[in-house]
């Protein structure tokens, strides 16, 4: 009974620490804001009222989480398989570009028929991406780390050359200052939205693939394999499992999401690509933020909602908190690192305490049928 508390008590502790890792955040984000002769209590008063104090301003905390939400998912998938992605802008403007394509291509189509072929068209934009990221690893043994970001940098390069040259909207071709994005959508391709906001009906979309991925994941084979590729390659090989084709598979699946998160902004949000010339232009982050989204609700699909949620609500407040305390934007792009970096460390602690645990049980496992020979040889 003492042993089960106490494990139950590290799993709440678990559990907590993606919470205390925000908190702690928060508080070095107080301390940086007291040297800049700010209060750190209506900083974050104002940083809730950007993100909650109207209903406008919750539904714009649910818009930025839609991305978020959305990567966040392909993260689960990918760091389920032991696989890290970190290409997800990459793969966002790659589903972007292919959505982007359909309705372009076919301006006098119903949107019924246009819009799902484009949410399609992203996902399968992502999937391509992924899936050469996972052929590399699964085959050539190139580190997934350093091919899905080199990966985002070929993808950003494309963007640009494509909404300068053959995407360009044709009324720019008249500028002398021609702004990178393509023509505007029509607007019977355009996402319901939720009037007089900007919330539109990803948020629905992303919801649902949530509790769908949670399915994949626990209640099929293919979830299944994924899982114990990601746990014991080794024994899964043994097993009779295809190793190398689960490991571009979660990578596939992983950049389906993004590339679908691509395709939701375009559709949802802007009704055309636009780009500064960055990833970020066009993202605005979401593919990295995605990742700590997802390592906030401890790589779990259900998890991730709120915690998409969570973030993006800080995106938005920390914008009411810069108009506000009058703070230089670099501090918010500061404030924002210091949560990633402080749920990123949470969640490497938290495996090394799982590992412990398990470690811990194997040599009571070992040592309780030693001692049991022991005491029958005693009596």
């Amino acid at each position: 009974m003492r042993a089960l508390s106490k494990l139950s008590v590290s799993q709440v502790m678990d559990a907590l620490l993606p919470v205390l890792a925000v908190l702690a955040a928060l508080v070095v984000g107080a301390i940086m804001l007291l040297a800049l002769g700010a209060n750190p209590v209506e900083a974050y008063g104002a940083l809730l009222e950007g993100a909650f104090g109207s209903k406008n301003a919750v539904a714009e905390t649910a818009v930025k989480a839609v991305p978020l939400l959305l990567v966040g998912l392909g993260i689960c998938i990918a760091f389920r398989g032991n696989v890290i992605n970190i290409g997800g802008e990459g793969q966002m403007i790659v589903g972007a570009i292919l959505a982007t394509l359909v309705g372009l291509s076919a301006p006098n189509w119903p949107g019924w028929v246009v819009i799902p072929l484009a949410m399609l068209a992203g996902f399968v934009g992502g999937a391509i991406w992924g899936a050469i990221a996972g052929l590399l690893k699964a085959y050539f043994r190139v580190n997934e780390i350093l091919s899905t970001v080199m990966m985002n940098a070929i993808a950003v390069q494309v963007m640009n050359y494509l909404l300068r040259g053959p995407m360009i909207d044709p009324a720019q071709l008249e500028l002398a200052s021609k702004i990178p994005q393509t023509a505007r959508l029509a607007e019977a391709f355009r996402l319901p939205r939720l009037a007089p906001t900007r919330l539109h009906l990803g948020a629905a979309i992303a919801v649902v693939l949530a509790i769908l991925v949670y399915v994949l994941l626990w209640r099929t084979t293919l979830g299944y394999r994924i899982r114990a590729v990601g746990q014991n390659p080794d024994a899964s090989r043994y097993g009779g499992v295809n190793v190398p084709q689960y490991v571009v598979m979660a990578l596939l699946l992983s950049g389906a999401f993004s590339g679908l998160a691509g395709a939701t902004q375009v559709y949802g949000l802007n009704y055309r690509m636009i780009t500064d010339g960055s990833a970020t232009g066009f993202t605005g982050s979401a593919g990295f933020n995605g990742i700590v989204a997802a390592l906030f609700g401890q790589l779990h699909p259900i998890g991730t909602i709120p915690a998409s949620f969570l973030f993006g609500a800080l995106l938005v407040g920390a914008n009411k908190l810069q108009r506000v305390m009058q703070v230089p934007s670099a501090l918010i792009t500061t404030l924002n690192g210091l949560v990633v970096v402080f749920v990123v460390s949470s969640e490497i602690w938290r495996r090394r305490r799982q590992r412990q645990r398990m470690t811990a049980t194997m040599v009571k496992a070992e040592q309780e049928p030693s001692l049991s020979l022991e005491s029958g040889a005693d009596s």
